[in-house]
């Protein structure tokens, strides 16, 4: 198999035949795949006039039922400022509610609205048959393999010991 990361490492070797290409294949291959993945995601809900990050959000919510902007913050690594902000498209979309804790009025909880929950029941498993697909020249064992390996690499980046 030979594919741009190959040719990209192949040329390295011939300026700088010093150097250590050897992460190259596996991250370059990564970050093209999640390239050619997210353009494939960012097609699909174009439609919709949504953004990943947007979609992200409502997946989060269809997942937990009710988050506050704090906990979505935490849940998707973004700032509070790009959490209101999607917040505040989402809710003029009418795909998300906000209403303030009757307990504590600084605490807003924050859910899909039927027509949210409507959209991302429909945009999800066309999303999951998308990353399915990609994974289809792959048996069971070697994705669950290649899961368990790319989860080790991100632990070692995001600092976690396991």
């Amino acid at each position: 198999m030979s594919d741009l990361i190959d040719r990209a490492q192949r040329q390295w070797e011939e300026v700088r035949p010093e150097l250590d290409t050897s992460g190259m294949v596996v991250i370059g291959r990564v970050l093209r795949l999640a390239s050619l993945i997210r353009r494939e995601t960012d097609d699909l809900l174009a439609g919709h006039e949504l953004t990943k990050a947007e979609f992200d959000v409502l997946c989060a919510l269809r997942r937990n039922a009710v988050l506050n902007p704090g906990q979505l913050s935490r849940e998707m690594l973004s700032s509070g400022a790009a959490i209101t902000k999607r917040l505040d498209r989402l809710a003029r979309m009418g795909l998300v509610s906000r209403a303030t804790s009757e307990r504590d009025r600084r605490v807003v909880h924050v859910r899909l609205t039927d027509k949210g929950l409507t959209l991302i029941d429909e945009l999800l498993p066309r999303q999951l048959e998308s990353e399915r697909a990609a994974l289809d020249n792959l048996s069971e064992p070697e994705r669950s393999t290649l899961a368990g390996l790319l989860g080790t690499v991100l632990q070692t980046v995001e600092g976690v010991n396991a």
